[in-house]
């Protein structure tokens, strides 16, 4: 019965590549909300989740206000579906249509025009396979990292969608981060984003995300640590454009990077990342679709999350 469920996930998620392809933009995403909205009124462990991280990061609002801003924060995570499920039909400029900048771009591109790859560290907001697509059209090769997911074939059907994207992906498991290394050894001047909101190994550091112990993936500042690299924040939010719905990529400073060998230096700039981001996801909450656990008190308290195929 497992693998028959699994089975029949992967063929909906198969079918409604498909099928979202064929109707028209503003239908899918009306569709999605209805589907969005029965979520939250089911309130089920993952709207609930969602909730208790929006109420650490935002402790001001008020009952109501956090119920409305989980309200907006699922449909924003069943948005990323939407527009993963129609990507792969975009034309080019479309996305340069709906995607803009703001923030340390210029010296992003300074680092890549010099010849240098450049390092990012990103969280589970806006939609990362969008923010990939522009990325690879208008900085160049994109390398990146993806959770192994369950059951096989739907991971195997991501990697394929995003590698048909343009961008270079390799699956999160051991020796991932020697394959990373070598890759920035080159010197070829990639970008490299990296999900680091959330710790899925027992290697993760422990930070101050909005005043709250969490745990974050150390992977961006080791590596950054090791290469020397720079290493900058990125956060993305839905806006709308005009009838439709767009993303902003913010581009944040460079966090200083101290020498290899410093004491803590992988922490100090895990911090430096939590900062620029707890600052961002504070700002815009509902586009932090994070729907596990991820602050350590709850992660004290025992888990139910499960993989999703984001």
């Amino acid at each position: 019965m497992t693998r028959l469920r699994e089975r029949l996930t992967v063929l909906a998620f198969l079918l409604a590549w498909r099928l979202l392809r064929l109707i028209p933009a503003r239908l899918a995403y009306r569709l999605f909300d209805v589907a969005a909205d029965r979520t939250t009124a089911a309130d089920g462990t993952s709207v609930r989740r969602l909730r208790d991280n929006y109420a650490r990061v935002r402790p001001d609002l008020t009952e109501q206000e956090l119920q409305d801003t989980t309200a907006k924060g699922v449909r924003a995570a069943l948005r990323y579906y939407v527009e993963a499920f129609r990507l792969p039909s975009v034309h080019g400029d479309d996305v340069d249509r709906l995607v803009r900048w703001e923030g340390a771009m210029p010296q992003l591109k300074a680092e890549l025009l010099a010849g240098r790859p450049v390092l990012c560290f990103l969280g589970h907001t806006g939609n990362w396979d969008l923010a990939g697509v522009w990325c690879a059209r208008h900085l160049g090769p994109v390398v990146t990292v993806a959770e192994r997911l369950e059951p096989e074939e739907m991971f195997r059907a991501f990697l394929d969608y995003r590698e048909g994207l343009g961008m270079r992906i390799l699956p999160a498991q051991k020796g991932t981060f020697d394959v990373l290394r070598a890759q920035l050894d080159t010197g070829e001047p990639v970008v490299m984003p990296l999900l680091a909101d959330r710790d899925l190994s027992t290697t993760g550091v422990e930070v101050q995300l909005c005043g709250h112990a969490a745990r974050m993936a150390a992977g961006p500042a080791a590596l950054a640590v090791e290469s020397g690299y720079r290493l900058h924040p990125v956060t993305l939010r839905h806006e709308r454009v005009g009838r439709d719905w767009g993303m902003v990529i913010t581009i944040h400073d460079a966090v200083e990077v101290p020498p290899a060998g410093t004491p803590e230096a992988v922490t100090q700039v895990t911090q430096s990342c939590a900062d620029a981001f707890g600052a961002a996801i504070s700002e815009h909450p509902q586009d932090w679709h994070m729907m596990q656990r991820v602050f350590v008190d709850d992660l004290a308290a025992g888990t139910d999350d499960r993989r999703t195929a984001a």
